[in-house]
C-alpha cells in the first residue's frame, strides 16, 4: 500500500541574528586570546551559515523579555534551568507547527488525526508535547500518542518509519509528526575546537509532517523505502550527554570524513532494492550537520549543485536544527516545485555514529 507525506510546515522562534554578528558576540565572550578570536572567526566565516533563530535572546536583538534566565552567554545556567524555558519555549513551537499542518491541509481534518508522533532532543516534561498537540489542535482524546526523545539529528526517519508502518496497517490512519528543536539552550563556555564548531551551527526550530496512505490533491512525496546502518567507527565522534549545565554535544571534526567513507555501502541496499543508481537520484535531501558533510557527499558522488541546493539553502538561512533539519530540506525542495517522478533521497546522520537515509518520490 502506497504511504504519501501529504505536506510539510515550519516554525522557528522569533528572534534570529546573522552569522556575522553571533561570531562578534561569541569572540567577545568567548576568546580571551588571539589564537582562539582567530579559530572563531575562521569557523564561523566558513560556516556556510548566514543566519540563525534562537529562543536565547542574546543571540539576537528583541525588545522582549530575555527568556534565558535573564542571564549572559557567559553565565553556567543549570540543566533545570535550561529545561524550563524548553517546556515552555518548545511546547508553542510544537503547537505553532503542528496548526499550521491542519490548517493549509482542508483535506485532511483535526478529527481525521489517528496518531501523533513528537520528536525532540533537547528538553523533556510530562505530559509531554504530544498531549500539548492533542489538547491544544482539539485532536480526538482516544488519539494514539508517541514520544521518540534523544535520538539526535536522525530521529526524523524512525518518526517516518512508525508513521508509514501505521498507515500500511490502517488505510484511515492519518499521522501527524512533529519535530522540535532548541539545540542554543544547550550552549556551553568551552573553548576546545569539537564545541567552538558545535556552537558555530546548532539552531533552533520546529518543523512537522502529515502521513497518510490516502493519496493528496497537491504535490506531496510517496514513501518508497528506507535503509538504517551503524558505521564501524564513529561512536565517539558524534554523541549527545545529559551534564550539570546542559546537554553536552560532542561533534568532532572527523564527521564528514566518517560519513564519505561509508556513505556508499549505507546506500547501496536502497539502490539494489530498486534497481538503481545514484545517478537515478533527481535530489539529494541531505541534513546540512555542517557544510563539510554537504561538500564531502556531494564531491563523492559527482554530484550536481542544485542536487543539493535544498541543503545548502537550509544551513545558509537556520543551521542545523537537529531532528527537524531534513525536514526543512525536504520543504524547500518541494517548495521548488520539482518534476512530477522525480527520485529524492533524503539522509540524516546522528550518534553512534548512525546514518539514515530514504527513498521518495514526488507525486
Amino acid at each position: 500500500m502506497p504511504v504519501y507525506i501529504h505536506d510539510i510546515a515550519t516554525s522557528v522562534p522569533e528572534g534570529s541574528n546573522s552569522q556575522d554578528v553571533v561570531r562578534e558576540i561569541m569572540k567577545s565572550a568567548l576568546a580571551k586570546d588571539r589564537k582562539t578570536q582567530a579559530i572563531l572567526h575562521r569557523i564561523y566565516s566558513q560556516s556556510g551559515i548566514e543566519k540563525r533563530h534562537s529562543v536565547i535572546n542574546e543571540f539576537h536583538q528583541t525588545e522582549k523579555p530575555n527568556p534565558y534566565l535573564n542571564g549572559t552567554i557567559s553565565s553556567t545556567p543549570t540543566t533545570r534551568e535550561r529545561n524550563d524555558v524548553y517546556k515552555t519555549a518548545a511546547s508553542s513551537l510544537f503547537v505553532e507547527t503542528g496548526k499550521k499542518l491542519l490548517d493549509s491541509n482542508s483535506h485532511i481534518n483535526k478529527n481525521d488525526v489517528t496518531h501523533v508522533i513528537t520528536v525532540s532532543c533537547t528538553g523533556f516534561y510530562a505530559p509531554g508535547p504530544d498531549y500539548d498537540l492533542v489538547k491544544q489542535l482539539g485532536l480526538s482524546p482516544s488519539t494514539q500518542r508517541f514520544h521518540l526523545g534523544f535520538m539526535g539529528c536522525f530521529a526524523a526517519f524512525p518518526a517516518l518509519k512508525m508513521a508509514r508502518s501505521f498507515c500500511e496497517n490502517n488505510i484511515d490512519a492519518v499521522v501527524l509528526i512533529v519535530a522540535t528543536e532548541l539545540c542554543s539552550l544547550h550552549f556551553q563556555q568551552k573553548t576546545d575546537l569539537d564545541n567552538l564548531i558545535s556552537a558555530s551551527v546548532f539552531a533552533d526550530g520546529s518543523a512537522g509532517v502529515l502521513v497518510s496512505s490516502k493519496k493528496s490533491p497537491k504535490s506531496s512525496y510517496e514513501i518508497k523505502a528506507f535503509a538504517s546502518s551503524l558505521t564501524p567507527n564513529g561512536e565517539k565522534d558524534m554523541a549527545w550527554d545529559i551534564g550539570d549545565h546542559g546537554f553536552d554535544m560532542i561533534l568532532s571534526t572527523y564527521v564528514p570524513d566518517i560519513i564519505e567513507s561509508n556513505l556508499k555501502q549505507v546506500i547501496q541496499p536502497l539502490f539494489d532494492r530498486y534497481n538503481l543508481n545514484h545517478n537515478d537520484v533527481n535530489y539529494w535531501a541531505i541534513h546540512p550537520g555542517g557544510r563539510a558533510i554537504i561538500d564531502k557527499i556531494e564531491s563523492a558522488l559527482h554530484l550536481k549543485k542544485y542536487q543539493v541546493a535544498a541543503s545548502r539553502n537550509t544551513l545558509a538561512q537556520y543551521g542545523n536544527m537537529s531532528s527537524v533539519t531534513v525536514l526543512f530540506v525536504l520543504k524547500q525542495l518541494m517548495d521548488s516545485k520539482p518534476d512530477k517522478d522525480s527520485i529524492v533521497l533524503p539522509m540524516a546522520f546522528g550518534p553512534g555514529l548512525t546514518i539514515e537515509s530514504g527513498l521518495l518520490k514526488v507525486v
